[in-house]
């Protein structure tokens, strides 16, 4: 008497289980297409633009993030350094060379699901245009590291995977056209000590 709401009930709970399982596995897997690439920082220019894939969308409305217009900025992410190799925590980084043209940059760390990486509030947690020390010709060196450094210095807490995220606010660089052109910082590891 029981079997057949039964099997349909169990059905309808493996179809949904199923269903929001690849859903939120296929939100996971990409945030859009499009995506350029310069070095091992990865932009997503159109993301925020009308024509957006509908992947792009949902990414966006289920991390609750307001993205730039195409004129007003645009964010890229590096996960791996310049050698191809995942970042770690627990090694240190220098992140050498210049950003593209921008009226203003911001550099932080981010954890693997993409919040803002939680340091110590008395450590530099993020560095900007206007605070970082440039060599004469205008390059700089941003020390990314769990131990203290001279310098431009981002503090990083020893939490395994991690991304650096640069946003570019008010650049020409913020259409697609000419990106492929662009000059990246590198980002080189220094060292492990835990190795």
């Amino acid at each position: 008497m029981f079997r057949i709401p039964f099997l349909v009930a169990l059905a309808l709970i493996v179809t949904f289980g199923v269903g929001i399982i690849s859903t939120v596995s296929a939100l996971k897997a990409t945030v859009g297409f499009g995506a350029i690439a310069l070095g091992p920082w990865v932009a997503l220019p159109d993301a925020q633009t009308e024509n957006t894939d509908p992947y792009a969308k949902a990414h966006r409305a289920r991390a609750g993030k307001l993205l730039y217009g195409g004129a007003e900025g645009l964010e890229f992410t590096a996960a791996m350094d310049s050698t191809g190799e995942k970042l770690s925590s627990g090694c240190s980084y220098d992140i050498i060379g210049t950003t593209p043209p921008a009226r203003f940059w911001t550099l932080y760390t981010a954890n693997a699901s993409d919040q803002p990486a939680k340091t110590d509030p008395a450590l530099p947690s993020a560095i900007n245009a206007w605070t970082v020390l440039r060599k004469p010709d205008s390059t700089f060196v941003i020390h990314v590291s769990p131990a203290a450094q001279p310098g431009n210095w981002l503090a990083i807490r020893r939490i395994g995977p991690f991304k650096l995220v640069l946003t570019l606010l008010d650049t020409p660089t913020a259409g697609s056209s000419g990106l492929i052109d662009l000059a990246m910082p590198a980002i080189v590891k220094t060292g492990c000590p835990d190795a």
